[in-house]
Formats: structure tokens, C-alpha cells, sequence
């Protein structure tokens, strides 16, 4: 070996450092404020687009004592506050029912959905539940349809999926499932829940095991659920383009995990990027619901403190979380990088 041997290592070293590569890192794109909600407001979870543009966003935990709703043009401004009637303080999912104006509200205070008009809050009760299969209460979470109209609500706490026919009322257990509970960090299994284009599947974030969960459609009743995923830090809410590819929002990494349909991680998009003057976050803070809007994606950012839970369960994004005083929802470009 002569003695210019050590350079040409150096050189090759640093070429390989530099050198551009097909595995580049992912292109993340920046997540912007959509929305700002009033002063006061508790934290955005909930998240629904209308035909029209028109955004839904649920509030939870409000001062209030009802559940509230927070109504945005396309464009981000606020068109009116909505106090649902007859409705706890902490309401999560919302979904359109299909082929009709009202809105399903998952009322997690109360372990029931309800049927609200979205324009003055006018609820009725539309699902219920049974006598529950697991010790301790239910913690209904995210709601989704089949081609049927068939309504589906996941189950935080009991790791169950729920299902009523299209007009509601009390519940059946659809799938009961270790792979849906957790003793993780959030202590939340089951959460965002939709089916793929074809409806053979329903796929499950799981929180707390950082999974998500396929479970097989035969002739309309569950297959054996087995875990698609893993690796998702605090995998919440979760929705499915027409690619069949699964945008899930991570609210652990605070950022957008796009998965294709074999499972393979094809996107992360979005960050966080500390909280502004006002207190509010800038770009994504404990992300938990997402909705496609034109060619952006939506996020709500629950901007969630877990220590509220249990002290034990401080996270990195604690402090943050503590010291969010202004709520958001952001907006990204729902674009996918060949």
C-alpha cells in the first residue's frame, strides 16, 4: 500500500457521504396553520370535510360541559361555533353519514354516537352499547361505513369494533381482539379505523402498540385480525387514499406516516416545529385526526399533554404540550414523491 493510500480512503469516505442517493430522506414537505381556533378553545381532535370544502372540527375536553364544534370555509375562516346539544365535553370522531347532512359525533364522555345537525347542533342519540364484554368502561374513539352503510366505531378501551346497521341503535361487537387493546403509552388501543377501496379489509391503528391491525372482511363478518404494521409512534387517526395507500397520523413523532398496501413505509410528511409567540403550535403537535381537502391533507393538532393521564406517562412533547395555548389545524400538500 503507498502512501497515498489514506487520502484515497478519505476521498472515498466523504464522496460516499455526499453523493446523491435513490434512498434520499423523505421528503416531508412543510406542515402550515389551515385554521386557529377562538381563544379559550380546548384542543381540535375531531375532523370532518363537507362536499362543499367546509371543515369540522370537534373540541375536546371544553370548559363549556357540552360538546362543541368549530365550523371553517375552505379557506381556513371561521364561519360559526356549534354547542351540541345533550352531548359531553369530549367528542371525538366525526363522519358524515353517508348520503345525508348529518353529522355522527363519537361522544366519548358518554360512551354513545350521536346524530347532530351541523349548522345548530341538534342531537339525537344514534348508537348505544350493550353490556360490555371487558371490566371497566368503553372509550369510543373513530367511526367509519362500509359499502352497505354499515357504521363501525372503534374502542379504545375494550380493543373492540362496534357496528350498527345505516340507521344506528344499540351495537353488536364486530371483532374482539387482543391485537385492539394496549397497556402501551397512550393507553389508547383501537383508534382510527377505515376499510380499503374493495371493503375485504379493515384496517386499525393501535396507539399504544404503535400497530396497525388488519382485519379480513369474509361475506361481511371479521376475519382473523392480524397486526399489518409496526412502528408507528402513537398511530392515531388513520384514513386510506384511492391508491389503497394508508396515511396514519404518528402523534408520538408528530408526523404523517403514509404505508402502501403491502405494509412498506412510502412517506413521512410534516414535523414539529416548536410553538409561536402566541402559543400555538407550528407545524404538527400530538397530530390526531386527518382528512384529504382538495389537494392538501388536514390535521388536527390535539396538542395532548399525556402526564394528564398519568404522570408516568410524560412524553417528549410534554412541555410542549403544557405550554400550548392557542389551537390549530394544519395543512399539508397531500402529494407522494415517486
Amino acid at each position: 500500500m503507498n502512501s497515498s493510500t489514506p487520502w484515497l480512503t478519505a476521498a472515498l469516505v466523504l464522496n460516499f457521504v455526499v453523493a446523491p442517493s435513490s434512498a434520499a430522506a423523505w421528503e416531508r414537505g412543510r406542515a402550515v396553520r389551515f385554521a386557529t381556533l377562538p381563544d379559550g378553545a380546548a384542543a381540535p381532535e375531531g375532523l370532518e370535510v363537507d362536499a362543499a370544502g367546509n371543515v369540522y372540527v370537534a373540541a375536546f375536553g371544553s370548559a363549556s360541559g357540552r360538546g362543541e364544534l368549530h365550523v371553517f370555509s375552505r379557506h381556513g375562516r371561521l364561519l360559526r361555533h356549534v354547542t351540541v346539544a345533550d352531548s359531553s365535553p369530549s367528542p371525538l370522531g366525526l363522519a358524515f353519514l353517508p348520503g345525508t347532512e348529518t353529522l355522527l359525533l363519537v361522544d366519548f364522555g358518554a360512551s354513545r354516537v350521536l346524530a347532530v345537525d351541523p349548522r345548530d347542533g341538534a342531537s339525537a342519540v344514534f348508537m348505544t352499547l350493550p353490556a360490555l364484554p371487558h371490566a371497566g368502561g368503553a372509550g369510543l374513539n373513530d367511526v367509519t361505513f362500509d359499502h352497505a352503510g354499515n357504521v363501525y366505531v372503534s374502542d379504545s378501551f375494550q380493543g373492540v369494533v362496534w357496528r350498527t346497521g345505516p340507521t344506528g341503535g344499540v351495537a353488536t361487537a364486530w371483532v374482539d381482539d387482543p391485537l385492539l387493546r394496549t397497556s402501551g403509552v397512550p393507553p389508547f388501543g383501537a383508534n382510527g379505523l377505515r376499510f380499503n377501496r374493495a371493503g375485504s379489509a379493515l384496517f386499525v391503528a393501535n396507539t399504544g402498540q404503535d400497530t396497525v391491525v388488519r382485519i379480513p372482511v369474509v361475506a361481511g363478518e371479521a376475519g382473523v385480525p392480524a397486526v399489518f404494521a409496526n412502528g408507528i409512534n402513537g398511530a392515531d387517526g388513520l384514513i386510506i387514499d384511492r391508491h389503497d395507500n394508508l396515511w396514519v397520523a404518528a402523534n408520538q413523532a408528530d408526523e404523517i406516516v403514509v404505508v402502501d398496501p403491502t405494509g412498506k413505509a412510502i412517506a413521512k410528511l410534516g414535523d414539529f416545529d416548536g410553538l409561536d409567540r402566541r402559543g400555538a403550535p407550528v407545524g404538527l403537535l400530538f397530530p390526531a385526526s386527518l382528512r384529504f381537502a382538495g389537494k392538501d391533507l388536514l390535521v388536527t393538532n390535539l396538542s395532548l399533554d399525556l402526564r394528564l393521564f398519568n404522570p408516568a406517562f410524560s412524553s417528549v412533547d410534554s412541555a410542549w404540550a403544557a405550554d400550548t395555548h392557542r389551537h390549530t389545524v394544519a395543512r399539508i400538500r397531500a402529494r407522494l414523491r415517486p
